[in-house]
């Protein structure tokens, strides 16, 4: 069962998201539009950290690999300001690696998936779906691909993905405990 807005907002005076917008925001306090952020009715939308984005580039000579990571691979985009906010530049048919300015803490009884915004998908931006397990803390990585050819604007400190809170039964797993401790030591 996906969470309401009552349930999220319950969770959140107990910590589960911080900072927390008890409302959608669509407009700063200076009047400025931005991609909306805060409570759904269903959901809540995380903001990209204007701290750091990293972009995959390519290495003469090397693969990506995953189990041996080289981290010549992710090279630090640069924040970029004008009058419509805060952004990074994604290039054309490339990868980014953002992190999310909300901390998460998911109660046992709930699981979280992370989903693309349509802002986004409608200018060829795809977030990857980003599981989030019950018990799990810390900032959530989020990433985005440009699948198209032009380079696109990814703002910092406005919605960039959506969670959706889902009720899960208590799991009774201790390899899943023990995953959910280690993934929490490593994002303190």
């Amino acid at each position: 069962m996906i969470k309401s807005d009552r349930w999220i907002k319950e969770m959140a005076a107990q910590g589960m998201i911080t900072p927390f917008e008890d409302k959608l925001v669509r407009r700063t306090d200076a009047g400025l539009a931005v991609i909306s952020y805060g409570l759904s009715s269903y959901g809540y939308d995380i903001r990209l950290s204007p701290a750091d984005f990293r972009i995959f580039r390519h290495v003469p000579g090397t693969v990506i690999d995953p189990k041996r990571f080289n981290p010549h691979n992710l090279e630090p985009a640069e924040l970029h300001q004008d009058e419509l906010g805060p952004f990074f530049i994604l290039p054309g048919h490339s990868y980014g690696l953002g992190v999310a300015l909300e901390k998460l803490a998911v109660p046992d009884n709930a699981t979280v998936l992370c989903i693309g915004k349509s802002t986004y998908a409608r200018a060829g931006i795809i977030a990857n779906l980003t599981p989030a397990e019950a018990g799990w803390r810390g900032h959530l990585t989020l990433e985005f691909s440009n699948s198209s050819p032009a380079d696109a604007r990814i703002y910092a400190g406005e919605g960039c993905v959506q969670l959706l809170f889902l009720k899960v039964c208590p799991a009774r797993s201790a390899m899943r405990r023990a995953r959910v401790s280690i993934k929490t030591k490593k994002n303190r």
